[in-house]
């Protein structure tokens, strides 16, 4: 009794590790490459695929996207300015066949394919069109990453450069340079307010000058506006024309002695 007992535990076990050497599982998200004595057979999964011991042999691969994070690279500008960029790759393996039959790790091939890429690319602009139009960049990247990686069965989703640093000495350049910006803009927008503000002065002179009284009358409102603050003195203008005849009085007075 007790060896038949054993025998059937045996057996079990037996059989259990024949039925994971014949049945793989393959989940949604994977797919297997499928030889026969070395020769290619085909893609299988997902779900519960048969295999024959000894005879094939398997490789999984993940379909799903793969987020790759490019390694700082140095790169020079076109302008020759030295900047430090990373960047980070969404790829996706598209044909399963390909990525394991056509490059022996598709996964360091397709990283190395980005990080030459990187550099080459940055190194066609200058600083200033790669921080403005990094989303064209990005762009750029991703069309010539994908056409290098397609004969491995690879498409590659989207590029994005994440950060580029720049030196502590060209830091300080483009600050000075954003100050100075600053203050021709500031300069600019006082002139021509100086220039709008005379233009309504010489439009106000010419209908002052056409009804002398409206000079006395804005001698007036001044007055007013300054008496407002409570001043302790108070400057009052008096017309040449109020004075005029004083003065000549005052010359022919000075004539007849």
């Amino acid at each position: 009794m007790g060896e038949s007992f054993v025998g059937i535990i045996v057996l079990a076990i037996a059989i259990f590790i024949v039925l994971s050497m014949v049945l793989k599982v393959v989940y949604q998200f994977e797919r297997i490459v499928l030889y026969t004595l070395g020769k290619f057979q085909g893609l299988r999964g997902p779900g519960l695929v048969f295999v024959v011991p000894f005879l094939q042999t398997i490789r999984k691969v993940d379909i799903r996207v793969i987020t790759l994070d490019v390694p700082s690279q140095e790169v020079i500008t076109n302008d020759n300015v030295t900047v430090r960029v990373n960047a980070v790759i969404y790829y996706q393996v598209m044909d399963p066949n390909k990525a394991i039959n056509n490059v022996r790790n598709y996964n360091l091939a397709t990283s190395q394919i980005a990080q030459t890429t990187l550099r080459s690319v940055l190194g066609e602009h200058e600083l200033d069109d790669l921080l403005a139009n990094r989303e064209k960049i990005n762009q750029n990247l991703q069309t010539i990453i994908d056409a290098q990686t397609d004969p491995w069965g690879i498409k590659v989703a989207n590029v994005e450069v994440k950060d580029v640093e720049l030196p502590e000495t060209m830091k300080r350049a483009m600050a000075k340079q954003a100050e100075a910006e600053r203050e021709r803009r500031a300069k600019i927008i006082a002139a021509e307010g100086e220039f709008q503000a005379s233009a309504k002065l010489a439009e106000a002179a010419n209908v002052m000058s056409q009804n002398p009284m409206t000079l006395q009358l804005r001698y007036l409102q001044t007055l007013v506006e300054v008496a407002a603050e409570k001043n302790s003195t108070t400057l009052f203008p008096l017309p040449l024309d109020l004075i005029k005849p004083f003065m000549e009085l005052g010359d022919k007075f000075k004539k007849t002695e």
